[in-house]
């Protein structure tokens, strides 16, 4: 049993029962989770930006950083445990923080790239707690995969 903590661009899968996967503050960044319950495993990967073209380099050895290369990654551990593309996909952030005139607008890039590269996988999130202008922290339990969302100024909810 562990918490796995994940921070920017890290990705994990687990079927351990006890493991939870963390991930905190996220901002303009996207938790993107999987579920399986067919085997009961669950991953998680935190993206940092839509596109790793910017970075071929940091994509080669932090592939979690982007939304290409992390979705691919994060199937690929998922795949690992046993899981065959029946996924439950659920996401969490892409809010617009620290950035006032939406110049960037990189909560909203990330979320579509997101979604784009999951369709190309036949996946779509079942729920989502997207955009928004506030930092959540999310995680979920193998043995309960129910995402829980806090803000320290909202609580906690589940989607």
């Amino acid at each position: 049993m562990a918490q796995i903590v994940l921070g920017l661009g890290d990705y994990a899968a687990s079927k351990t029962p006890g493991d939870i996967l963390k991930t905190y503050a996220l901002g303009s960044c996207v938790a993107v989770i999987l579920i399986d319950r067919t085997i009961g495993a669950v991953g998680m990967a935190h993206i940092v930006l839509p596109n790793s073209s910017i970075d071929l380099d940091k994509s080669r050895t932090k592939p979690g950083y982007f939304a290409d290369s992390g979705i691919a990654a994060l199937i690929r551990e998922m795949q690992k445990l046993g899981s065959t593309h029946r996924l439950i996909v659920k996401l969490v952030g892409g809010a617009q923080v620290a950035d006032p005139n939406q110049t960037f607008n990189v909560g909203k890039r990330n979320i579509l790239a997101v979604k784009k590269i999951l369709w190309s996988y036949r996946l779509g999130a079942l729920s989502e707690e997207v955009g928004g202008s506030t930092s959540r922290t999310v995680s979920v339990a193998v043995d309960d995969p129910r995402v829980i969302i806090s803000n320290p100024g909202q609580g906690n909810w589940e989607i």
